[in-house]
């Protein structure tokens, strides 16, 4: 397991170091994550904007010389933001690896936001927020999550809306840099084949001078997500209707009773079973056998505070009642009776040789680990977790279902409005 072969260290300014050696390949991996993400952007798409123009200039270095600096190596260096943390990845060969931390330290550390970068930065973001409206499943899930979420703002996309965007200039930018990209905020994940307690060396070489500005970053509290489920939809001509049904689950932080399942284990199962790949039940049952689906799936995100479980299809739109009652059928279905013995078999063998797979490169292992460890879980959260999903037994899994599937759904729906109309009714079709 790989939680035996990390070695850990916090350093003198707060970061905390986790090193894996792994000599069989020339590539060193990193991956530097921050608390926070765009759950605590100030002004919705600051924390995506900040990710996007933070590697376009620093104090001393331009755009394109800290471009041709990685590439000349080879390196690959980016950044990203996720409802829950900020990420700036780095893979590159080992006689390399000081040089390139050396070069992520500036960025991370000294970023200038320079203000024609930001705003070119601003019209490619305010394009993807445009293309989205134009993409029906992204619609869909837009007004699915809004309707789950309320004030919360797991309701918005990282990119945040068009309105707001449009706002966000470059001191923004560094308001936000100095709240949150810290180095008492940081988790920095260390996996190749430098031995450990040297990549740490190396780490605190380019990293230990930084010191955090300030208090340390105090994570305000969120609204509360609605708990009043309803049917929302918008109107659009197209080719196919996505219809979603979505179901309030679990944070991956939800405590564990002793004496009740793990929860989150079972509803990966039940996600693995429903909706996962060319034999999931919603592809088999409501594409295979009915021909009612384009695209059939389901999806449970990890997630800090209150997730989803969504089912969603995408149907003709002279089929959007019948794909409905469909998808719901077969979460009734999960509810009303157990799996078979076999059926939750096969799923805990999907799943965890999926969860394997994902773990073959460097740079997989690292993303992994410093994910788990920011997000609260824990790095020994990877041998946890393969051993709560062989835990679930039939009698759980259908606990489960019957606690989050039991209830009134969310249901979002877009298409022509002729085919959704009937199912939301006029006055919810915008």
């Amino acid at each position: 397991m790989l939680h035996s072969q990390i070695h850990r260290k916090t350093l003198a300014n707060g970061i905390v170091a986790i090193a894996i050696g792994n000599p069989s390949t020339d590539i060193m991996a990193a991956r530097f994550f921050s608390r926070g993400g765009s759950r605590y952007d100030p002004t919705p798409g600051t924390g995506n904007l900040m990710a996007s123009a933070i590697t376009k200039g620093t104090a001393n270095l331009s755009s394109m010389e800290i471009a041709e600096r990685a590439e000349s190596v080879g390196a690959s260096l980016g950044t990203d933001v996720t409802s829950d943390y900020f990420l700036a990845n780095l893979k590159t060969v080992s006689s390399d690896f000081g040089e390139m931390l050396a070069l992520t330290s500036e960025i991370l550390r000294e970023p200038s936001f320079p203000a024609a970068e930001v705003e070119l930065e601003k019209r490619l973001t305010l394009q993807s927020i445009r293309s989205q409206r134009e993409q029906p499943f992204s619609v869909a899930f837009s007004e699915l999550r809004s309707a789950m979420y309320g004030q919360h703002p797991y309701a918005l996309s990282t990119l945040g809306t068009e309105d707001d965007v449009a706002t966000l200039v470059p001191q923004d930018l560094h308001r936000y840099h100095r709240a949150y990209l810290r180095p008492d905020n940081l988790i920095v994940t260390l996996v190749g084949c430098i031995e450990p307690d040297r990549a740490i060396a190396l780490l605190e070489e380019t990293f230990g001078d930084w010191e955090a500005s300030g208090l340390p970053t105090d994570l305000p509290p969120l609204p509360a997500p609605n708990t009043e489920p309803r049917r929302v939809g918008l109107a659009q001509d197209t080719q196919q209707s996505i219809v979603m049904l979505g179901y309030s689950a679990p944070s991956v932080l939800a405590p564990a009773h002793p004496d009740e399942p793990d929860e989150y284990a079972a509803l990966k199962l039940l996600n693995t079973y429903l909706g996962n790949g060319l034999s999931s039940r919603l592809f088999v049952e409501l594409r295979e056998k009915r021909g009612l689906a384009y695209d059939v799936s389901a999806f449970f995100p990890t997630r800090v505070d209150l997730s989803q479980f969504v089912a969603y299809i995408g149907t003709a739109p002279a089929n959007t009642e019948v794909a409905l009652d469909g998808l719901q059928a077969e979460l009734d279905r999960l509810v009303a009776r157990p799996l078979d013995p076999e059926e939750l078999e096969t799923s805990k063998r999907k799943l965890l040789g999926q969860y394997a797979l994902g773990k073959q490169t460097n740079a997989q292992i690292a993303q992994i680990l410093g994910w788990y460890e920011t997000i609260g879980l824990g790095t020994d959260f990877d041998e946890r977790f393969p051993e709560a999903i062989e835990a679930v037994t039939v009698e759980a899994a259908q606990e489960t279902a019957r606690k989050y599937f039991s209830g009134t759904p969310y249901i979002s729906v877009v298409g022509p409005e002729a085919a959704i109309e009937p199912v939301l009714g006029a006055a919810a079709v915008g």
